[in-house]
This record gives C-alpha cells, sequence and structure tokens, in this order.
C-alpha cells in the first residue's frame, strides 16, 4: 500500500510539471504576442487577461508542486521505513526453515512482477520507435514525392524527419528493446510456472513434502535469475560488439 501510494505521488509530480511546463511555453507564446503584437485583433484587453491566467496558472502549479515535493519526500521515507520493517523481519527467520523458505517463495511474486515490468516497458519503447520508425519513413517518402524540390521550408523539415527515422533506428538497433522484453517477460514466465507448479505438486514437484519442494523451489528460481543476468551480459556484450564493428 505504501508502495502503491508513492507511485500516486510521483505520477501526480509528474504531471504537475508537464502543467507547468505548458503553462510556461503559454506565457512566453501569450507575452510575445502581446510586446510585438502578432495578434491581428487589436482587443489588447482580451491578451492582457489571457497573458494573467497563464501566469496564475503556471504560478498556482509551481506553488502545489512545491507543497508536493514534501508530500513526495514523507511518502518515500514512509516506503522506505516499510522496507526496512519487511527486511527486518525477514532477516530474523532462519533460511533453513520452512518458514524461511515460505518468505522466499511469496517474495518471488515481487521478482515476478519486476521482471514484467521491465518487460512492459521495453515493449512499450520498442513499439514507439517502431511506430516512428514506420510512419516517418511513409511521410519522408510522400513529402520528398509532393515537394521535389520546389518548398525550401517543406525539404527541411522533410531531411528533419529523416534524420530522426534515422536516429530512432539506431537507438532501437542499440539498444535491443525488443529482445530486452523478450527476455525479461520469459524469466518472470519460468519463475510463475515454478511457482505455480511447487504449489499444487506439478511436474519435478510431485511428491515431495513442503520443505524439499521449497528448497527445490529456492533453487529453481535462483537458478533462472543467473540465466537472465547472464542474457543480460550477452546483450550487453552483443550491443559493444556492433559499435566496435561500425567503428
Amino acid at each position: 500500500m505504501k508502495e502503491a501510494d508513492l507511485r500516486a505521488a510521483k505520477a501526480l509530480q509528474r504531471i504537475g510539471w508537464l502543467i507547468l511546463a505548458g503553462a510556461l511555453s503559454l506565457t512566453g507564446v501569450l507575452g510575445y504576442t502581446v510586446a510585438i503584437g502578432l495578434w491581428k485583433s487589436n482587443d489588447g484587453f482580451t491578451r492582457w487577461v489571457s497573458l494573467a491566467i497563464v501566469n496564475v496558472l503556471w504560478v498556482a502549479c509551481a506553488y502545489w508542486l512545491y507543497r508536493n515535493h514534501k508530500t513526495l519526500a514523507t511518502k518515500a521515507s514512509a516506503f522506505r521505513d516499510a522496507l526496512q520493517e519487511r527486511q527486518t523481519a525477514a532477516a530474523g527467520l532462519p533460511l533453513d526453515t520452512t518458514s524461511g523458505l515460505r518468505v522466499y517463495r511469496e517474495a518471488s511474486l515481487d521478482v515476478i512482477a519486476s521482471y514484467r515490468a521491465q518487460a512492459g516497458r521495453n515493449r512499450r519503447v520498442h513499439n514507439l520507435f517502431q511506430l516512428v520508425i514506420i510512419t516517418g519513413s511513409i511521410v519522408v517518402s510522400t513529402l520528398t514525392a509532393m515537394n521535389q524540390g520546389s518548398n525550401q521550408l517543406m525539404a527541411i523539415f522533410t531531411s528533419s524527419l529523416s534524420a530522426f527515422v534515422g536516429i530512432s533506428a539506431g537507438v532501437t538497433g542499440y539498444f535491443k528493446f525488443r529482445e530486452r522484453g523478450t527476455t525479461s517477460q520469459s524469466t518472470a514466465d519460468e519463475i510463475e510456472k515454478n511457482y505455480n507448479a511447487s504449489a499444487f505438486q506439478l511436474g519435478e514437484y510431485v511428491g515431495l513434502e513442503e520443505g524439499p519442494r521449497l528448497v527445490l523451489y529456492a533453487g529453481s528460481v535462483e537458478r533462472i535469475k543467473e540465466e537472465q543476468r547472464k542474457r543480460e551480459i550477452q546483450l550487453e556484450q552483443s550491443t559493444s560488439r556492433d559499435e566496435h564493428s561500425a567503428q
């Protein structure tokens, strides 16, 4: 509950920063229109009122962020205290007892959730870059065929978009988000498979008493986690090899 509360506070903080950035941008735009007089309308009252409203908005948002920062720090401290209490309680249980192994098995649910969260983030980033690459390539080809060098502004935009597509492709190939997401997801699925098998005495856990069954489960989870670390190292090494070969 404390972790969920902390995540909600961080999400509100990010939304507040986004609102503040938008309000400051609008302040700059409105301030420019007021000072230079780019609006075709001569209704100066409307411009000044709009500028005042936007300024009030970002000042209020900045004040809320300042107040929420203290709340966020309090929630983060409470979450750290809760983690410390859980670790202290777990440390009081001998690892060779059934109770300690039960704690380990239930704690592996957090490991599963962590790997799945990593897989979800990597998939989202990969899909976003792929969308940029596919859409950008089509748009660049279309604009190039439409422009034929007659519009200088469109030519600059097309070149910038083409460069952005190339950068996105390079980032995707370098960091290998899809491969990282796949390995994290497979690790989470494998741990969950062993968790269910140990709970219902399936597969290699058939016929075992609770103590040996929990010991076997702990060994399997540690082996799966070690394989995941090896796969991550292999991805890093392949990235380094690709970098050296490109140079």
